[in-house]
């Protein structure tokens, strides 16, 4: 494993970043395949002896499931806190219980359960901390812009967050650049916490972060963490997944060829899509670190060997070749 500083800050993180979205419980929303708690730390496990140290997971993954399990693993394993770096996100309504009722803002369940609201801010890293079973969270990111919360509250209340030392970092999900660039903006200007990440959506047939978000934050030295390397399976599975929503723009003639010559140089290479994929992806300068969302260790071990496919600029021309921009996709406020 080789390790790479996030952005500007000094933090160091694996080149490879364990998701942990498909650890959980069945019936809550998000993953189309999950896990539960003794398949996940045997990922965690294997994961943390190849040499990661970076976890990803999320307050609305599994309602909270995906926290408790990463805690409990890493207090079972004996996983030493300090050598690690724990990312967790919020922003989404949390509901703890099953039937999940609907309606939004409007329910009076999830009123104040969702957003960026300093209420909710305060309420998700305190949850978060119990579930994690951790006493800080190293690296606290925001999914998505709230709309409905001026952007000055977010940022004061992450950087009050920052000072109480329960969170070290701060970093953004999927948002428009001048979003980005806003919330960044707010932060300097008042000399509160900037971000020092941005999670993006960033793969083979879906590139159009590098028209402003990518150039952006290398230019403002902030780290990039990638999420859906593998295009939801696309890449390594051409049969559309379920629930795939509006990036089923993916499935067209240019993501065809793209798919043809990933297959092909993974015969050629005698490696596997996904490592072809991941392997474009490790050898873009602007990426800090892939998120490879696991479930089993077999596609553990896949993604890692990613780590050892060597990509000539020819090859990389020949991925990148057959791509034509697209809509925005990735829920962007």
């Amino acid at each position: 494993m080789t390790y790479k500083k996030l952005g500007n800050s000094g933090l160091n993180v694996s080149r490879l970043c364990l998701g942990c979205m498909g650890f959980g419980k069945p019936g809550f929303w998000m993953a189309n395949k999950i896990i539960e708690y003794e398949d996940s730390k045997t990922i965690i496990a294997a994961a943390w002896k190849a040499g990661i140290n970076f976890f990803d997971t999320g307050h609305f993954y599994s309602n909270g499931t995906s926290e408790e399990i990463l805690g409990q693993a890493i207090k079972e394993l004996g996983i030493p806190r300090d050598e690690i770096v724990i990312a967790t996100k919020c922003g989404m309504p949390l509901e703890k219980k099953l039937p999940l009722t609907s309606g939004g803002v409007t329910n009076s369940i999830l009123v104040n359960s969702g957003g960026l609201s300093r209420k909710a801010l305060f309420s998700y890293v305190a949850d978060a901390l119990k579930r994690l079973q951790t006493d800080y969270i190293d690296l606290y990111n925001i999914a998505r812009w709230d709309n409905s919360t001026p952007i000055e509250e977010t940022m004061k209340a992450l950087h009050d967050l920052v000072q109480s030392g329960k969170i070290r970092y701060i970093g953004a999900s999927t948002m428009y650049a001048w979003q980005f660039a806003k919330a960044q903006t707010v932060a300097k200007l008042n000399g509160w916490t900037q971000f020092v990440s941005k999670q993006n959506l960033y793969n083979l047939v879906y590139r159009e972060e590098e028209r402003e978000m990518i150039p952006q934050c290398v230019d403002q030295g902030v780290g990039v963490c990638i999420w859906s390397p593998l295009a939801h399976g696309y890449l390594v599975n051409p049969e559309p997944p379920k629930n795939l929503g509006p990036r089923t723009a993916w499935y067209d003639d240019s993501s065809k060829e793209i798919l043809a010559v990933v297959t092909k140089l993974a015969k050629e290479k005698k490696v596997t899509n996904a490592q072809i994929a991941i392997a474009w992806a490790l050898h873009k300068p602007a990426v800090t670190s892939p998120i490879i969302g696991i479930t089993s260790v077999k596609n553990l071990e896949d993604s890692l060997a990613a780590l050892s496919v060597k990509l000539s600029k020819e090859e990389l021309e020949e991925l990148e070749k057959p791509y034509h921009p697209m809509k925005l996709q990735g829920w962007h406020a």
